[in-house]
């Protein structure tokens, strides 16, 4: 693999995780896109939320929960990627996205995906995924903080 094609993987990658991200925001007049959300993922994808004790939840399912969150307890939802770190080999790759996620317009909140991801006829998608959110007993460790781009910070 030459550099300009692992290049282009990796910003391959950001793309979707990119796109991943805007898709699952909304407001109080706009939806989440939620079609566009689960397109990035394969079939039998499996996500693992930071809720424990630990529970799988199939993209379906996952997107039903936060349906159900949509227009109740969050009435707007906002995820944006500050930074990234992607391994590409081959047909495989890793992403780890930190990411900062704004509820209600106010509840300004850090976290950390990790994306395992295979490239199948020449798309990358998403195999899975686990993601863990920052707390005072568990702030982003100095590696993590490296990669934010402070301008992408929100207010």
């Amino acid at each position: 693999m030459t550099l300009d094609e692992r290049n282009e993987d990796v910003r391959a990658i950001e793309a979707v995780i990119a796109r991943q991200f805007a898709s699952l925001s909304w407001t109080h007049d706009i939806s989440a896109d939620w079609s566009g959300f689960a397109a990035d993922f394969l079939p039998d994808a499996q996500l693992y939320p930071a809720a424990r004790p630990v529970q799988r939840q199939t993209v379906e399912a996952f997107i039903e929960r936060m349906k159900g969150l949509q227009g109740t307890t969050l009435n707007s939802f906002k995820e944006v990627v500050l930074g990234t770190d992607v391994q590409v080999f081959g047909n495989v790759a890793v992403a780890l996205a930190v990411c900062e996620m704004i509820e209600n317009d106010a509840d300004v909140h850090r976290g950390v995906e990790m994306v395992l991801l295979v490239k199948d006829e020449g798309a990358w998608r998403i195999a899975s995924q686990a993601w863990d959110t920052e707390s005072l007993s568990k702030p982003l460790p100095p590696r993590l903080l490296g990669l934010i781009d402070e301008r992408l910070i929100g207010p």
